[in-house]
């Protein structure tokens, strides 16, 4: 790295403008007033990052070797002063870069725990932390095994994918054959060393949660929790997440521990992590461990409801800086995702301008869009509403009569058929042109 050349931050892909630019805001503002650039790499040309980024090189990120050849390239010209990167798939190459710059990051070890799925629960359960019965099968033989030992129901799942994508629910062997085939084929679309086969666990019963919390020198300290809403079983597509700053589990000395020993356990060195959980009757079970933000929006609703901007935590543990994470307001947010009916070619979509709490309303997919709902299609939103109130009851009140506005025009597709490779939704709004 080239020590006498400019401060930089590098940020390893922007992500979506509707679901990031407020991250990357921040992040702008607190470079300038340190005198740091801030340098992007992406995937795609850029529109709205021009505003906000000071050198911009597009390249194919998900070629690692190619990402890393440009970071290796752009610290010829800038002294890398930390790494930044907010997508699941790029964060293991930016913890390694990290690691190469010898900047603050995850750690290797902590990334490789929190993207590869059955790594996090093996760790986890050698360590002694309550973890369901679980295992790695290549094969729907395999499968049928696991899940004999370890008893239904039993959840079926990607080896390292996000949002939901693939996972469902099996009761019996004739639902395993089907859950097996949407989690193989879901993994398929994954990076290559987890692509093929499935996870196998035991279902942790209760409802589930999510916490962002941010990672000083191993030091977890977290900041908002999100009570999440889910539909469409047997599978478990997320359709609606609600932020509480006086929710009571922040408090909550079991769930704190088995955080803080998760993260402990997987060498979380520093950054922000989103950890997934199960409420059981014999307590709080991880699910997940994920190195980066929330996604849905849920650091938005955290940033409405408690006062914390993650893109200034984010920024603080990037260059080696304790953040505060102490809550400056004491609010409630939620958010809701429209979904069709049925598999549709969406035609038109009209959001509300106003509504009781509303604090955002957007189209998420252009005229076009073929959505298919799980198993053909995963993700296959067409809209989303952000209500803020006095607490989740009124919250919760809120989101359900603005979502009632969202007016949509669709026509109806039929489903793909049995075995076709699962579908994303191209016509995402806000996707860099």
């Amino acid at each position: 790295m080239t020590t006498n050349a400019p401060g930089a931050l590098l940020v390893i892909g922007s992500g979506l403008k509707l679901y990031r630019e407020y991250i990357v805001r921040t992040v702008s503002e607190r470079a300038r007033e340190a005198g740091l650039k801030l340098v992007l790499v992406n995937n795609l040309k850029p529109t709205w990052q021009h505003a906000y980024f000071d050198d911009i090189t597009v390249v194919n990120v998900f070629d690692h070797t190619l990402l890393a050849e440009t970071a290796r390239e752009l610290a010829t010209r800038y002294t890398v002063s930390g790494v930044l990167c907010w997508d699941e798939p790029l964060v293991m190459p930016a913890a390694e870069l990290a690691a190469e710059f010898g900047v603050p990051g995850l750690s290797i070890p902590g990334v490789h725990g929190c993207r590869d799925k059955h790594s996090c629960r093996t760790r986890l359960t050698a360590a002694g932390l309550p973890q369901p019965g679980f295992e790695l099968v290549p094969d729907l033989a395999g499968a049928r095994a696991a899940a004999a030992r370890i008893g239904y129901p039993v959840i079926v799942k990607p080896r390292a994918l996000g949002a939901s994508m693939g996972v469902s629910l099996a009761s019996d062997e004739q639902e395993l054959e089907s859950a097996y085939r949407v989690a193989h084929e879901a993994s398929l679309v994954g990076d290559e060393p987890y692509r093929g086969g499935a996870l196998i666990e035991g279902f942790a019963d209760g409802p589930e949660i999510s916490i962002d919390g941010a990672v000083y020198k191993g030091e977890y300290l977290p900041m908002f929790l999100a009570r999440k809403s889910t539909g469409m079983p047997p599978f478990f597509e997320e359709t609606g997440h609600v932020v509480d700053a006086a929710d009571p589990l922040l408090r909550d000395e079991a769930l704190l521990d088995v955080l803080t020993r998760a993260h402990h356990v997987l060498g979380i060195e520093n950054g922000i992590t989103h950890t997934e959980v199960r409420l059981t009757a014999k307590g709080p079970v991880i699910i997940e461990v994920n190195g980066r933000l929330g996604g849905d929006l849920i650091p938005f609703l955290g940033k409405t409801a408690t006062g914390i901007d993650p893109g200034g935590v984010l920024f603080d543990v990037a260059t080696g800086q304790r953040p505060d994470v102490a809550h400056t307001r004491a609010g409630t947010a939620g958010i809701r995702f429209g979904y069709p009916a049925h598999d549709c070619v969406l035609h038109a979509v009209t959001v509300p301008e106003a509504a009781p709490g509303l604090v955002l309303a957007s189209p998420m997919a252009e005229p076009g869009t073929t959505l298919r709902l799980p198993p053909g299609g995963y993700i296959a939103r067409h809209s989303l509403v952000v209500c803020e109130g006095s607490g989740p009851a009124e919250v919760s009140q809120r989101l359900a009569h603005a979502a009632s506005l969202v007016e949509i025009v669709t026509e109806d597709v039929e489903p793909p058929p049995a075995g076709t490779t699962l579908e994303m939704p191209a016509g995402l709004l806000d996707v860099d042109e």
